[in-house]
């Protein structure tokens, strides 16, 4: 056991569903990225009673007194929550403040890992596996979706991110991407999904994004992000006032992005983050150069990432890396 545990999670990209579809007896099935900011970073010990302190603590309040009771132990710790990914950004923050609670608590006590459960417990993972995926493993990630017999849709690939690509990413802390039970009525409310379609994201991802991220071809992974984005831009405008984006400043920054050369636009989830690759730190400057003006005059948050290629770290009496 430890007297205190330090947890450290990515945030994550969701580039695009496979196939929202489910002529094949499969949903949904993700494609998705761990980047180096922004991250949560929480502290947990024992305590007298419990208290959480910092952002989100609410959430992650409720998240520590579920699990505990679920693990049969007294709700007496001290919750310290030091960064927090914007919630409701696109960047995967509840998942990833879940897991990372969890496994805070089931490594004080002593208890083995079990990040799949605990997601089930938490009412995390509804449609997209790449949260648990890339919470275990980073790198980039791609989830079977859900079957008839899923509890947790299964990572079916992983791959590295290069290690000199980079990841802009825009974030508008004015606006909230579609959450909770909006997310519901809206998935509900969607128009059924072409086949076509399904199967064309299908292929790129499988034929085009992979290869191309094994390869390292940035050219050809931003050509199958771009295409997947459009096709899934489309489909969810209808939920997002008619628009492809949440946030009209976001929106028009990527297109800015795009016209000086950036690779694979998109939204992440239901956004507001944008995103753009660029094949190096130096492209990555200049891009951002380009926007830097515009995105200030908006309110918006520019960042410069790098892929994660490894899993959620915990520190106690000794550090580990979750394989």
């Amino acid at each position: 056991m430890y007297d205190n545990v330090t947890v450290t999670a990515s945030a994550r990209l969701h580039l695009g569903f496979l196939d929202m579809n489910g002529g094949l007896g499969r949903r949904f099935g993700s494609l998705g990225l761990a980047i180096d900011r922004p991250v949560t970073r929480l502290r947990l010990q024992r305590a007298e009673a419990l208290t959480v302190a910092g952002l989100e603590g609410e959430r992650a309040s409720r998240y520590l007194t579920d699990l505990a009771r679920h693990l049969g132990l007294p709700p007496a710790y001290a919750l310290t929550i030091e960064e927090a990914i914007p919630p409701h950004a696109g960047l995967g923050s509840g998942t990833q403040l879940a897991l990372a609670v969890a496994t805070a608590l089931r490594r004080l006590e002593g208890l083995p890992l079990d990040p799949a459960n605990d997601a089930l417990l938490l009412r995390r993972g509804a449609r997209s596996g790449i949260g648990l995926g890339l919470f275990e493993q980073g790198g980039v990630i791609v989830d079977g979706g859900h079957g008839a017999r899923t509890s947790t849709p299964p990572v079916i690939a992983r791959l590295e991110f290069p290690a000199k690509w980079r990841v802009i990413i825009a974030v508008d802390p004015r606006t909230e991407g579609v959450h909770g039970s909006e997310e519901q009525t809206a998935f509900a409310q969607l128009a059924d999904f072409a086949p076509g379609l399904a199967a064309e994201i299908c292929r790129l991802v499988l034929i085009k994004a992979l290869p191309a991220l094994a390869e390292q071809d940035i050219g050809s992974f931003g050509d199958a992000i771009a295409r997947l984005q459009e096709i899934a831009g489309d489909y969810f405008a209808p939920a997002q006032g008619g628009k492809p984006y949440a946030s009209a400043a976001v929106a028009q920054v990527m297109d800015e992005l795009r016209l000086h050369g950036a690779k694979g636009i998109g939204q992440s989830s239901w956004g507001p983050t944008g995103f753009a690759f660029a094949a190096d730190a130096r492209e990555a400057q200049r891009l951002c150069g380009t926007v830097q003006a515009m995105a200030d005059a908006s309110g918006l948050e520019l960042l410069i990432c790098k892929g994660v290629n490894h899993g959620v770290r915990v520190e106690g009496d000794s550090f580990a890396v979750m394989k």
